[in-house]
């Protein structure tokens, strides 16, 4: 790769007063864990932490699109969790979960685009729903889904005490849609491109016979929601060499014999350096979201450290592969004309087509 791209990819973007709402996102998580710990419930803190994924949504809006933006997130959250939460009831199979967490995710991608929700795409729809319909069925269900739910509205309060500690009031953020200005054909184009992925990836990664099937399909559908073919490389190669790097920072957490309060103040302060660094450059902000996300199932469902860092490190590199690989066989037209221009090398893989 030229020296100009490896610099784009290294480079960060100017800060914008990051710390502001990753104080206020890390607030949120921080709350429903240390309850969930004080009530002895370690074990339904992995559904207060995805009902806590409703305070990522309208980071640094105006308070009024926050308020909205956080409801409608809160709402497909609790709607992943719940068809999460039936599919472990159920006692389903990873063949049957697969391909009803990609649709869930595609879905989820639409519903996001069509609203405006920011981030876009499926990453946090799938990681939901995949992760809670791995559950045995013996979990606490019903509770959990209490647990997401009151997590939400708690994460929708702090949106609005956001307000309190500067955040949004500066007026509106430069729109960042979604679906980058597509029409509502390619909206629906990429939605069915969040499914393929992460269907095929979520496949992939469960005939390997490794654990976790769900981080394939997060790591597939992770570059889709950048604008160009370009920077879903750059996305996709951040995905990949973030995360091993993540594992690292994850090993060395976990090699020091962590008790359940440990594990909760890591993950609290992991959210806040990955929201810190999330929007200036995203491979870097993968060193503690990777920890993060790991840290946040151990809590819950404690498994063999070894077992988790190379299904990690796999699963990972399966559904990256996976997404980029579709993201070139499907670009239209004026995407390879574009792409063309500013990697060249793209332009080359098309001709080879």
């Amino acid at each position: 790769m030229p020296t100009g791209h490896v610099r784009q990819m290294l480079a960060f973007a100017p800060a914008r007063s990051d710390q502001i709402p990753a104080l206020r996102i890390a607030i949120s998580l921080a709350v429903p864990l240390a309850v969930m710990l004080l009530l002895g419930r370690a074990d339904l803190t992995i559904f207060a932490s995805f009902g806590a994924f409703t305070a990522i949504y309208g980071r640094q809006e105006p308070l009024r699109d926050r308020f909205r933006h956080q409801c409608q997130a809160g709402a497909l959250l609790l709607c992943m969790i719940l068809l999460g939460a039936l599919l472990a009831h159920l006692g389903a199979s990873p063949w049957v979960v697969i391909p009803a967490v990609a649709v869930a995710g595609g879905v989820g991608a639409v519903a996001s685009a069509v609203l405006g929700l920011k981030p876009p795409g499926a990453i946090f729809y799938i990681f939901a729903a995949g992760a809670i319909g791995s559950l045995p069925a013996t979990a606490d269900l019903g509770a959990g889904l209490g647990v997401a739910a009151l997590s939400a509205i708690w994460c929708v309060l702090t949106g609005l005490l956001g307000w309190c500690i500067g955040e949004g009031r500066h007026g509106p953020v430069a729109p960042v849609a979604a679906h980058h200005g597509m029409s509502r054909g390619g909206i629906a184009r990429q939605g069915l491109l969040y499914f393929s992925a992460a269907l095929i990836a979520g496949l992939l990664g469960e005939a390997s016979g490794l654990s976790h099937f769900y981080w394939a399909m997060v790591a597939a559908v992770a570059p889709i929601s950048a604008p160009d073919v370009a920077a879903r490389l750059y996305r996709g190669i951040h995905r990949v060499v973030g995360t091993f790097g993540g594992i690292l920072v994850a090993a060395f957490v976990l090699s020091t014999g962590l008790q359940e309060w440990h594990i909760v103040v890591y993950v609290v302060l992991f959210q806040f350096l990955a929201e810190v660094f999330v929007t200036r450059n995203y491979g870097f902000a993968l060193l503690f979201i990777t920890p993060l996300a790991l840290l946040m199932l151990q809590l819950a469902h404690p498994a063999s450290t070894q077992e988790i860092l190379t299904a990690r490190m796999a699963e990972t590199a399966i559904g990256a592969a996976v997404g980029l690989g579709l993201v070139l066989i499907f670009r239209t037209r004026r995407e390879r004309e574009a792409d063309t221009r500013a990697l060249p090398i793209l332009g080359r893989i098309g001709r080879r087509r």
